[in-house]
């Protein structure tokens, strides 16, 4: 079982990147996803999560109207849109699948990618 996280890089403030967690040997549209991120020095947070049918959606009040999170369950995928990007923003993402049913997110998380690092010049 196998999480990828990709779409990383270094972007101005402002500005936009995709991310995208891919699984191998899991399929996602079984469980609960989420995005963290960890910013050195930071704790790891929240960002953005999804249950598994798609229907609902959470995202910490840092992030929201600015990030997005879908998932594309026929390529076994979920994408997290980032827009309007602050130097706030830099950390390194991380996916994370849930065997969870609930619409709120859980407080486990089964699988974890590898992480991505996000980079936000001012």
């Amino acid at each position: 079982v196998q999480l990828q996280a990709s779409g990383g890089g270094l972007v101005q403030a402002g500005g936009s990147l995709r991310l995208s967690c891919a699984a191998s040997g899991l399929t996602l549209s079984k469980y609960y996803m989420g995005w963290f991120r960890q910013a050195p020095g930071k704790e790891r947070e929240l960002v953005a999560a999804i249950t598994w049918s798609g229907a609902n959606t959470y995202y910490a009040d840092s992030v929201k109207g600015r990030f997005t999170i879908s998932r594309d369950n026929a390529k076994n995928t979920v994408l997290l849109q980032m827009n309007s990007l602050n130097p706030e923003d830099t950390a390194v993402y991380y996916c994370a699948a849930a065997a969870w049913l609930g619409t709120l997110p859980p407080e486990i998380y089964n699988y974890w990618g590898q992480g991505t690092q996000v980079t936000v010049s001012s």
